[in-house]
């Protein structure tokens, strides 16, 4: 293994300051509720306005989005909500009997998802859908979505259609930390949300951490990752442009190449300066940045080599644009995303394909998948059993149980071996003496 370009920093958030703020923040809104997260929406976002939009500020707002933003959007939103309702078909409820005892699984959507859905350095439309119709193929029956003020006036309207098309039942002007917390808490709605999704900045990322356990989440997300595979079959111009693709997102955003083609890394390294040149301002000043400080090529001897890296980076995205992709779909392992051949791209996947856009990050693609219908349900299970059966489970389940020295558990079990079987003896174990 041979680094190219090696980064001169690594991604890890500096959280400290960003915990120190949350951490005031929800104290303040969890003494003073809505009256302090009005007081954080004029102070940060300046906004004075209605937080809780009605159906008529709704339609006032997107009355002036054109149409074919509308079908752009709509098609989007039922590529990625056909994907979700396939998830969570793919998983079912089922029953067995197994020694008498009767045993199920039961699978029910959470009764309130909060979706929050950043509007910084872009509209992000498409984070709209892929929560909220996500939610809405699991069932959830209500969804609560907010978004940030953009450019001092209440939600971005491509936006606010995009929530709208996607199912949500309450559309909030609120951004951040007070977000969050709003959504947590119930305020404006009176509904608390058993979890929250979406991406966000460091704040917002500090606060779902710092509020997990009193609410569900996501995933503990970091700035965005790409990473590409790619051997001498692929297209230096391709590679280079896709990575510049995503090292917009902001400036700690790394773009990675892992490859086995020393003339591919050569090319591309030289291509992707070029590229960020021709970008607009907001996205040359990210991707510089980005590339500058984050950017790695690593030179592998092998395909297996690249697989190890990868699996150990666990990128966000992950392209592969090299032969034999089968291969690569059998052999790589941690990833958020995973693209493979030239014809598909992570923007694709962003937008429109249909797989959910909101993923691990920091590593975390090693333990844990990316936003999907399944997020949004609880596995839930349930037995029974007569009274024969309880014979065997019943004195297996007291003798394991003064094994571990729990006296109480195994009287739970005796009390129904005498109830049921007055007239039997069972070897109950050494009762508990200390």
């Amino acid at each position: 293994m041979e680094y190219l370009k090696k980064a001169d920093k690594t991604a890890e958030a500096n959280t400290l300051e960003a915990q120190e703020v949350v951490n005031a923040m929800l104290s303040n809104i969890e003494k003073n509720g809505e009256q302090a997260v009005r007081d954080y929406a004029s102070k940060l976002d300046n906004w004075e306005g209605e937080i809780l939009l009605s159906k008529d500020d709704i339609e006032s707002i997107i009355a002036d989005v054109p149409q074919s933003v509308k079908d752009d959007i709509d098609f989007a939103c039922k590529q990625v909500y056909q994907f979700a309702k396939e998830q969570r078909d793919s998983v079912e409820e089922f029953y067995s009997k197994n020694n008498g005892v009767e045993a199920g699984q039961k699978l029910l959507p959470v009764n309130v998802a909060g979706c929050y859905v950043p509007t910084g350095r872009y509209a992000h439309i498409a984070s709209a859908y892929m929560s909220i119709a996500t939610a809405k193929a699991a069932g959830v029956p209500c969804i609560i979505a907010c978004s940030t003020p953009f450019k001092g006036k209440s939600i971005h309207p491509y936006v606010l259609y995009a929530m709208k098309a996607a199912g949500a039942d309450y559309m909030m002007t609120l951004g951040g930390v007070q977000a969050i917390a709003s959504m947590t808490y119930g305020l404006f709605t009176g509904k608390k949300a058993d979890i929250i999704v979406g991406p966000g900045n460091k704040f917002v990322a500090e606060a779902k951490r710092t509020l997990f356990g009193k609410v569900g989440i996501d995933v503990f997300a970091g700035p965005s990752e790409v990473a590409v595979i790619a051997d001498e079959t692929a297209d230096p111009d391709v590679v280079a442009i896709d990575i510049v693709g995503q090292m917009e997102h902001g400036h700690e955003s790394p773009g990675w190449l892992f490859t086995t083609s020393r003339d591919l890394a050569e090319k591309v390294m030289k291509l992707i300066p070029e590229y960020i040149e021709k970008l607009p301002p907001t996205a040359k000043d990210a991707s510089n940045c980005a590339w500058r400080d984050y950017g790695e090529v690593i030179l592998c001897e092998s395909r297996e080599e690249v697989v190890r890296i990868s699996d150990e980076y666990a990128s966000e995205h992950l392209e592969v644009q090299c032969e034999d992709l089968e291969w690569w779909l059998e052999n790589l392992t941690c990833y958020g995303s995973l693209f493979l051949g030239e014809e598909t791209t992570v923007t694709f996947g962003d937008k429109s394909s249909g797989p959910n856009h909101i993923l691990p990050t920091k590593g975390a693609g090693r333990y844990s998948g990316g936003l999907s219908a399944h997020k949004f349900l609880k596995v839930l299970t349930w037995q029974r059993m007569d009274r024969e059966s309880t014979r065997n489970i019943a004195q297996n389940a007291s003798r394991i149980s003064r094994l571990e020295g729990m006296e109480g558990h195994a009287r739970a079990s005796d009390v129904r071996l005498s109830k049921y079987f007055p007239n039997e003896t069972f070897d109950l174990g050494s009762p508990v003496q200390e």
